[in-house]
């Protein structure tokens, strides 16, 4: 909506206008509050969290953090760069420069809103764990080419609570340390519009609340930190198309790309839209690690030891979308995660008769299995390059193969596209241009990561919260417009 067409009183008036109450925009809240700037936060739950308090709870950061250092890992700002700038699609190389730069006094500024980690590590392969530990392996840092781009560490950080919805103990203290600062919040308040003056400054949000449509004054900036886009069924088929009917969104309703879309009325570009970040482990346990993926023509075409989403976007681009984990009688046993629905074929005395009973290509299954064997047994994999660790031949029959196809498992994803952003979190238009007044945080701006091939848990809540900050910094020290 254009200034002129408002000719109404404000409702409400504030420095820096947050839509949402997630991570990003509660980070930037009390960013922007210790800044000396009059925030006011336009929730459309009925209370702060977001899909943040339903997450694992897992942050992404390094550079030498106080649990890295404890934990005897040894990681600086350089080497997390050299990893994130080699792994990721990010062009803006600034923003992932002061990600990295800043990790260690992000972990310290977490830690001193009360959100609890500890000293401690796992050393095994999940996705999520069920215990208060902290620190474990999330990403590809020990897949090649990466490990000997940068030395390999430790990033993920997990806040101290248990299972699948961890982020719920980050959120909780985050939450209590904006109300005990006085950050104002109105739930229950749907942003409809953003409001532009005649030069494309955004300069305030048209709301409904309380069933009547409001005005929001942003004398200095609006940051828009209101999720994904998961949950828009239609919005995920136009732009993935190889999303299969079987996947589930991860998230809340409100995940459904309204942020996203309130910057596209105001000019906004996008960018990695097709983006999507996938799983549905084969691990834990780890042994599993051991088997080979192959597709249908008995071809591999993965290193099985890579971070499970870059394994399911592989597996989502194979030929009919199928994929099958071969497994020997040594390191024979069920994925732990059930609800990816992982069907155990069969079992069969031989690779011979695995090929038969898989309707692979004559000799394709035998061929590919006596070359990783071969490989396997002279430690090193030519064609992957697998980590030594989970080398093992597949040699000791009876085998068995899990079916772990795209399109008949149970993958569960989130969206890695949204609006474009700078290294200030200011919003980028069409042509290239910062939009004066809009920023942007979290999972409604683009990742760093663009794709589940380079991604790694924990880059949705530690760049969110990051560049929640950054947002809430900047927008509170922008110029006043004259209204």
């Amino acid at each position: 909506m254009k200034l002129s067409e408002h000719t109404g009183q404000w409702d409400h008036q504030a420095d820096v206008v947050i839509v949402g109450y997630g991570i990003a925009g509660a980070c930037a809240a009390l960013e922007a509050t210790r800044a000396g700037a009059g925030v006011l936060v336009l929730e459309r739950a009925s209370g702060g969290g977001g899909a943040s308090a339903t997450s694992s709870g897992i942050f992404y950061l390094g550079g030498g953090t106080q649990v890295q250092q404890a934990c005897g890992y040894e990681d600086d700002a350089d080497e997390m760069y050299k990893f994130l700038s080699a792994s990721t699609e990010c062009e803006d190389k600034r923003a992932v420069r002061d990600f990295c730069d800043g990790s260690v006094e992000h972990f310290d500024w977490l830690e001193s809103l009360g959100v609890p980690f500890e000293r401690t590590s796992f050393k095994g392969k999940a996705v999520f764990l069920n215990t208060t530990e902290c620190l474990f392996s999330t990403g590809n840092e020990k897949v090649w080419p990466y490990n000997v781009i940068a030395r390999p560490a430790p990033r993920g950080h997990k806040v101290a609570g248990i299972g699948e919805n961890a982020g719920a103990e980050a959120m909780k203290a985050i939450l209590a340390r904006c109300e005990d600062e006085g950050v104002p919040a109105l739930n229950d308040c749907a942003v409809r519009e953003l409001i532009q003056d005649d030069d494309g400054r955004v300069v305030g949000v048209i709301a409904r609340h309380d069933g009547r449509q409001v005005s929001v004054r942003a004398r200095k900036g609006v940051v828009i930190a209101s999720g994904g886009f998961n949950l828009n069924h239609e919005m995920v088929q136009r732009n993935v198309p190889l999303m299969s009917e079987t996947a589930m969104p991860l998230g809340i309703p409100s995940n459904d790309g309204a942020g996203i879309e309130l910057g596209l009325g105001a000019g906004a570009a996008t960018l990695a839209m097709g983006g999507i970040i996938a799983t549905a482990s084969i691990y834990p346990p780890g042994q599993l690690i051991k088997g080979i993926l192959v597709n249908r023509n008995g071809e591999r075409f993965v290193a099985e030891d890579s971070y499970h989403g870059r394994t399911a976007s592989y597996v989502m681009e194979q030929p009919d979308q199928t994929a099958y984990l071969i497994l020997d009688a040594e390191i024979f046993a069920y994925p732990e995660i059930t609800s990816a629905q992982h069907a155990l074929i069969d079992g069969w005395d031989s690779v011979e008769e695995m090929e038969v009973g898989l309707n692979l290509p004559k000799g394709a299954l035998v061929s590919t299995v006596e070359q990783y064997n071969s490989d396997a047994q002279a430690g090193e994999d030519r064609l992957f390059h697998k980590h030594p660790d989970w080398l093992k031949p597949l040699d000791q029959g009876p085998f068995a193969a899990f079916d772990i196809s795209f399109n008949k498992s149970i993958y569960l994803f989130m969206t890695l596209g949204g609006l474009q952003t700078n290294r200030h979190a200011q919003v980028i238009n069409t042509h290239g241009r910062v939009i004066p007044g809009l920023y942007a945080a979290g999972a409604c701006s683009a990742h760093i990561p663009q794709s589940g091939k380079t991604y790694a848990s924990g880059m949705s809540l530690g760049p969110g919260s990051f560049f929640g900050r950054v947002a809430g910094r900047h927008a509170s020290q922008g110029q006043l417009p004259d209204l």
